[in-house]
């Protein structure tokens, strides 16, 4: 029976994968002519077995251990009297021997994308003296592929932009796939490309998986981006293959390829005319389906804009064109612009000017609205001159505004009084003439700029402003006089001619010709010691015509100078020089100008002068703080208006220990009595004479202090709101020893006691108890 071509290759298909699955996984042995191996102690003896490759399938999904070979050694006689042994990678963990037989099987599923192949050793060993049969060989498992992974797009995914319009076949982006299998053996690892999704704008080569344009003309402003879904499938693309995608994403990038366009043929605006210049009066912009460059704008004013009144510019960020104003706008001048306006793209692309030209015009018409303006005066600045000399009410110029609406309203003048604060013109409210109201001085003011006003009558509210510049001519109104304060001296050595002093002159005057001024002494004055020569430059020089100058005779001299000027009329006057007499050293260097230096002792200096006088000065500050502290240790113990003798009224109630007792009171106090004529007590009248020290003394001690208490308390009795004085006075002088005797009511009792206190009933009121206590009368308590 013969088998036709299709037959014979599916038959021989059949017979490849059977011999791999099973017959080319058997060890082959043969008799090796290679070196002998020798065992230590034996004769040399040659090499009885010789390893092939095994191979062995990856993912073996069976359940028991897959069969990977069989070893066996000539020296095997089947008595059991060898061992095999099996050592290298992989060994008892995924392959394992059966040392009878020599069978090996893996334990394990193997992965050949992890671990390709393993090499091992094998070794045949006497299993009495466990001494190697065989030397020990090693041979190669490799791991026989199959078609496990799927191709992947490590890549992805993927981002691409090409420009719009582009020409079909342009390239996008180049995919790439990778499959793990093994790309030597089978079609496992052979990947073809293909488009899921994304027809019919793209396509992509199967084998190199470049995508390109499918289509013409594709047009962003149509569609601008796409998503694209690229599979890969291995085994070259036959059934059976695993598949792997990833996405592709592609933006069409922007061409200048539409023209702008107005949306609006023509537009109108309205405008006040007091827009002030460089105010935007329009906005238009052109529809450009383009973005980026490709969309940026040009307006030009074509026509309708003779007068340049206006411009147009272009917003960056909206592209739209901006109409601002050049000019002032004025409706009586002109009511209504009508401009033709064009737009074009600032970048052009040749490459589709087939579309259609890349620029459209549009009709922008301009309405000026009429608007209530304040007057205007003809001339933006006045300019007028008048003399110094004017006098009150002589016309300097007229300014003229009027309103330049066409009301045409009248205007009244005024002077904006902030400029002219002294109030020095006016102006007639209804012509605008100007008058001086004050007497002009160029010295003080040379210039005057005022602000006129103008406002309609109408409308006080519109106020138009005029600048007016009044210019003072100079007249010959004020005398020359000296430049500065000199300070002139001469020596006492001078001699004859001797220039001592150059002077100048100045004028507050501005003569256009510029100043000349003549230097002269008074006709009538008559000086033998100096003379003046005019130098016929505006300077004169002052000469001595003696010498032999003394300070001790004449210290000061006093030259008058007589200055003219060159004005019509001239004007004079009459300065005084002041010349001190100086002496000079051998330079002509004054030293000293004081006709008293000639007191001092020869040889004296200024410096020795002012030490002995600040030595004067301590001596005199030293005397006077020693007196001063004399005195104060001097002053008497008398308690002047600020220590005021009351605050001790309450601060003792106990009866104290007389002269001897020094601790609560100061007896020096009541006894040193000059302290009288000095000072007073705060709560004596200053006007009641105090005792002289001899008549004091004259009398008893007890009867001078007696006395003095009597004049205190009839001061006390006329003062309501003086306190009571008896305490203190009693209080103070009582004890052993004193020369007021005891005042104490311990003896007050007996009848022996030389004390009567009977007038205490004569002073007043206030000490009533005390002279029913002590008193000798009638109602006495004790009597």
């Amino acid at each position: 029976m013969k088998m036709g071509k299709c037959e014979l290759c599916h038959y021989l298909q059949i017979v490849a994968i059977f011999f791999c699955l099973f017959g080319i996984s058997q060890a082959e042995f043969s008799m090796s002519t290679s070196k002998p191996y020798i065992q230590p102690g034996k004769s040399r003896t040659k090499r009885s077995w010789v390893w092939n490759q095994f191979f062995v399938l990856e993912e073996y999904t069976g359940t028991e251990p897959l069969y990977v070979g069989k070893l066996h050694s000539d020296a095997d006689r089947g008595d059991d009297a060898i061992k095999y042994v099996l050592t290298g990678e992989g060994a008892s963990s995924i392959f394992s021997i059966n040392e009878n037989t020599g069978d090996i099987h893996a334990s394990k599923r193997l992965d050949r994308e992890e671990q390709a192949y393993y090499t091992l050793k094998a070794q045949a060993i006497d299993r009495l003296t466990d001494k190697p049969m065989e030397p020990e060989s090693e041979f190669v498992i490799k791991v026989q592929d199959i078609n496990d992974n799927e191709p992947k797009f490590l890549d992805g995914p993927y981002t691409a932009g090409i420009p719009e319009m582009s020409p079909v076949g342009t390239s996008v982006l180049q995919v790439t796939a990778t499959d793990a299998d093994d790309p030597t053996y089978g079609n496992s690892a052979r990947v073809s490309y293909s488009i899921i999704q994304g027809q019919p704008y793209f396509s992509v080569e199967p084998k190199t998986g470049i995508i390109r344009t499918a289509l013409p003309h594709m047009d962003r402003e149509a569609k601008d981006q796409y998503l694209l879904v690229i599979q890969a499938k291995d085994m070259v693309g036959q059934m059976g293959g695993l598949t792997g995608t990833t996405s592709v994403t592609v933006t069409l990038t922007d061409v200048n390829d539409n023209p702008p366009r107005f949306h609006r043929r023509s537009d109108q605006y309205y405008v006040p005319e007091s827009l002030p210049v460089g105010s935007t009066v329009a906005k238009i912009k052109a529809d450009d389906a383009d973005t980026g460059v490709n969309a940026e704008m040009e307006y030009t004013i074509l026509d309708g804009d003779v007068d340049g009144m206006f411009k147009i510019t272009v917003d960056k960020d909206t592209q739209e064109g901006i109409v601002t104003t050049e000019k002032e706008l004025d409706y009586e001048s002109k009511t209504s612009y009508t401009l033709r306006i064009e737009a074009s793209n600032k970048h052009v692309d040749t490459r589709y000017l087939n579309v259609g030209p890349f620029m459209d015009t549009m009709t922008v018409r301009i309405i000026v609205e009429d608007v209530d303006e304040p007057p205007v005066f003809s001339s933006r600045l006045y300019s007028m001159v008048e003399s110094e000399a004017a006098k009150i009410g002589t016309s300097i110029g007229t300014v003229i505004a009027h309103d330049p609406d066409a009301a045409n309203s009248p205007v009244r003048y005024s002077i904006d009084r902030n400029t002219d604060l002294e109030r020095f013109f006016n102006i007639d409210a209804n012509s605008g003439l100007i008058t001086i109201a004050k007497l002009l001085d160029r010295e003080t003011n040379a210039v005057h700029n005022i602000t006129v006003l103008a406002i309609e009558s109408q409308n006080p509210a519109q106020i138009g402003k005029g600048f007016v510049a009044i210019s003072i001519m100079d007249i010959n109104d004020n005398a020359p006089e000296f430049a500065n304060e000199y300070e002139t001296t001469v020596c006492e050595n001078a001699s004859p001619g001797e220039v001592i002093q150059e002077i100048r002159a100045t004028d507050k005057d501005d003569p256009s010709s510029g100043h000349w001024f003549y230097f002269t002494l008074p006709s009538d004055a008559s000086n033998v010691n100096f003379t003046l020569q005019d130098n016929k430059d505006n300077t004169a020089s002052v000469i001595t015509r003696r010498g032999g100058f003394r300070r001790q005779r004449q210290s000061v001299f006093y030259l008058p100078i007589v200055i003219v000027d060159s004005g019509s009329p001239s004007l004079s006057s009459t300065n005084t020089l002041t010349i001190r007499v100086c002496d000079c050293d051998a330079d002509g260097l004054a030293q000293s100008c004081n006709a008293e230096a000639y007191t001092l002792p020869a040889g004296l200096s200024t410096g020795a002068l002012i030490a002995i006088l600040a030595c004067v000065l301590t001596l005199l500050v030293l005397v006077l703080l020693i007196v001063t502290m004399r005195r104060r240790k001097k002053e008497p113990l008398i308690f002047d208006e600020e220590r005021d003798v009351r605050e001790n009224i309450v601060r003792y109630d106990d009866e104290g220990g007389g002269e001897e007792d020094t601790e609560a009171f100061d007896m020096a106090a009541l006894r040193n009595l000059n302290i009288r004529d000095s000072k007073s007590r705060r709560d004596v009248t200053p006007e009641i004479q105090f005792l002289s020290r001899p008549s004091i003394r004259s009398a008893p001690d007890n009867v001078i202090f007696r006395e003095f208490i009597w004049d205190r308390l009839k001061e006390a009795d006329v003062d309501p709101c003086a306190p009571p004085y008896d305490s203190l006075q009693t209080y103070a002088f009582e004890g052993n020893g004193s020369v007021a005797e005891s005042l104490s009511s311990l003896e007050s009792n007996s009848s022996n006691s030389e004390q009567n206190y009977d007038y205490l009933s004569d002073w007043g009121p206030r000490f009533k108890r005390l002279a029913d206590m002590y008193g000798t009368g009638d109602d006495s308590l004790y009597s």
